[in-house]
């Protein structure tokens, strides 16, 4: 009797799981998994070494257990269902950089509106759906920054596997997709992780602009493009180097990934950017006030960490570019800005630039400057005129 019982409860579990993923595309996901809430543990050695060597970027949950056991976050978790949301990767039509009028470039992750929303928002959907049918299910919904990792329950759901590049890589929809998940009371069958993975290809570990990618799946988020755009603080000169026009994370190792070619996702309008906005022109943000970025850039991923990195990263692009025109631009925030990393990055830039304005723009300054890194800085860039 008591077998009956279980194999009736097993089947009733199934159908319900079938019947999630018939509706989940009326409910904009495009991948859903289900995955056991057993402890993560081959992950906390991972964890644990990753912290013991330094790699990791402060943006994480702290507490690693929490990352670990899904009982932490919800009481008594029978499954974890993972879903996957697939963005765009190229824009329509995407303007250009003129002369004196450069511009920057926001991440694929950062197009359209924020994921976080869009994701919560099905996630809901998806929560009401399982409620109308087991009145008394008890869920947890995370996006990004919640305490799980989003990829190792997508891996184990059957998402996809991770890359070499950290991604998570979907056999159907390749990385470009947003993950999120839902923990859950209901003990629903488990699907299989996927098989396939990157074979011998190092193309995104060969391609990192800084070698951040220390291993296949191994970063240092210290040294990676991405998470240094959305730093606030100094940045290293030699990492200026490496940023070039990026105003807010990196795309590099998905850009090269065989298994992204020829994807690009343009289904969910929602996460259709604007072009000007995935492409900014770099001096306008220069001046632009704290409201005037809510905004602008408000309804976007990238706008978490406020308007300072982003201005910071636009000098750096204005330094790449070698903006002769953004020169007077840049004495002024040298001269004015209160932020003494808008300061640095300023005289960094006009060094990059080179020329007798900002030549004498340094000099000025420097006489008058009083913070010790910004000084280092203008001292750096005016080194460089004496190698000219």
């Amino acid at each position: 009797m008591n077998i009956d019982i279980e194999n009736t409860a097993r089947s009733h579990w199934t159908q319900l799981k079938e019947d999630i993923i018939a509706i989940a595309p009326s409910l904009g996901i495009d991948q859903i998994g289900f995955a056991s809430a057993d402890p993560f543990l081959a992950l906390k050695d991972i964890l644990l070494r990753h912290r013991e060597l330094g790699r990791e970027s402060g943006f994480e949950e702290p507490d690693i257990d929490k990352r670990v056991y899904p009982e932490l976050s919800m009481k008594e978790p029978q499954s974890i269902i993972a879903i996957a949301v697939a963005y765009p990767s190229k824009l329509a039509d995407p303007p250009k950089s003129e002369l004196g009028a450069y511009r920057g470039m926001i991440s694929r992750s950062a197009w359209g509106d924020d994921y976080h929303r869009v994701l919560k928002d099905r996630l809901a959907k998806l929560q009401a759906y399982i409620e109308s049918r087991v009145p008394d299910a008890r869920s947890e919904i995370m996006v990004d920054t919640g305490a799980l990792s989003d990829r190792a329950v997508a891996e184990r759901a059957g998402i996809g596997w991770i890359g070499k590049n950290c991604a998570v890589i979907s056999p159907v929809w390749g990385s470009w997709v947003y993950l999120g998940e839902m923990i859950t009371n209901i003990p629903f069958p488990p699907d299989t992780p996927v098989t396939e993975d990157c074979g011998e290809c190092t193309l995104c570990i060969d391609s990192c602009p800084t070698g951040a990618l220390v291993g296949p799946g191994q970063l240092h988020a210290s040294s990676c493009v991405s998470f240094i755009t959305q730093t606030k603080g100094f940045v290293e000169d030699k990492f200026k180097e490496k940023i070039g026009n990026r105003l807010y994370g990196c795309d590099t190792c998905q850009v090269v990934c065989p298994k992204n070619k020829g994807k690009n996702w343009t289904h969910h309008p929602e996460l259709i950017p604007e072009a000007d906005l995935a492409k900014p022109l770099l001096k306008p943000l220069l001046s632009m006030s704290n409201k005037e970025y809510k905004n602008t850039f408000g309804s976007s991923a990238s706008s978490w960490r406020g308007r300072k990195p982003i201005q910071r990263n636009a000098i750096i692009g204005l330094g790449h570019f070698k903006d002769q025109t953004a020169v007077p631009l840049l004495g002024q925030l040298l001269q004015d800005d209160p932020r003494p990393e808008i300061r640095a990055t300023s005289a960094w830039a006009l060094g990059r630039i080179g020329g007798e304005e900002a030549l004498k723009l340094l000099q000025q300054v420097q006489h008058t400057e009083a913070h010790e890194q910004v000084l280092r800085d203008i001292e750096n860039a005016m080194q460089k005129f004496d190698v000219e």
